[in-house]
């Protein structure tokens, strides 16, 4: 005869373990706001770098492209003394890329070329 496992339920899994009185969260303060003057200077987007980024994009490559992605990166290593990862790399060129479009609108490189497509 085989023995049956007593399995907890999911309330017991889930519940409180401590009670609320204990841990009372701490108070929201409200966020500082800065003034900026309605003629102040947009200052230029920097990319984001090494932090802990909580947003994912997939992005398909072909094969040379990714080959060019690790060329980049290796020459940056070797002749710049840059260790970079692909990532902060794809980062940082696309931060160039609409930095260039928001300043040169449809001028830049990157609706000429998609227009040419």
């Amino acid at each position: 005869m085989a023995r049956r496992v007593s399995m907890p339920a999911a309330d017991d899994l889930f519940r409180p373990t401590s009670d609320g009185a204990a841990e009372a969260a701490p108070e929201q303060r409200p966020r500082r706001v800065r003034a900026v003057a309605d003629d102040a200077e947009p200052t230029p987007k920097r990319p984001s770098g090494r932090i802990r980024h909580d947003e994912k994009m997939t992005v398909y490559v072909t094969a040379d492209e990714l080959l060019d992605i690790e060329h980049a990166r290796l020459t940056l290593r070797r002749e710049h003394g840059l260790a970079v990862d692909r990532g902060r790399l794809v980062r940082e060129a696309l931060a160039l890329v609409l930095a260039d479009l928001e300043t040169q609108g449809a001028d830049s490189p990157l609706v000429q070329r998609l227009l040419d497509e």
